[in-house]
């Protein structure tokens, strides 16, 4: 594609507003590093979830505002098969438990 003086090859991936886009339009991928990049986030924060000083309330906004969006942010436009559904729901399980 060429645009003005500009050029523009094809590419078999890139990311666009924190989002992996693939030509072959595979969101499995995406969601794999949405649930690493919770799990990280979910470590950065250990500390405060397994705190006996703080409640059980608490933290779960902290992980509904912290850990949850990092995970979420920007799926609601993803088509999300069954697998991937899956895959978010025992995330999401697996934190809250």
């Amino acid at each position: 594609m060429k645009i003005d003086n500009s050029s523009f090859g094809r590419v078999e991936e890139f990311k666009y507003l924190g989002t992996t886009l693939t030509n072959q339009y595979s969101i499995r991928e995406e969601i794999k590093n949405r649930l690493k990049l919770g799990n990280a986030c979910h470590y950065s924060v250990q500390n405060l979830l397994s705190s006996r000083l703080l409640a059980k309330n608490l933290k779960i906004n902290i992980y509904r505002t912290i850990i949850l969006p990092v995970v979420l942010c920007g799926c609601e436009i993803l088509p999300l098969t069954l697998r991937e559904e899956r895959r978010v729901g025992v995330f999401e399980n697996r934190m809250l438990s």
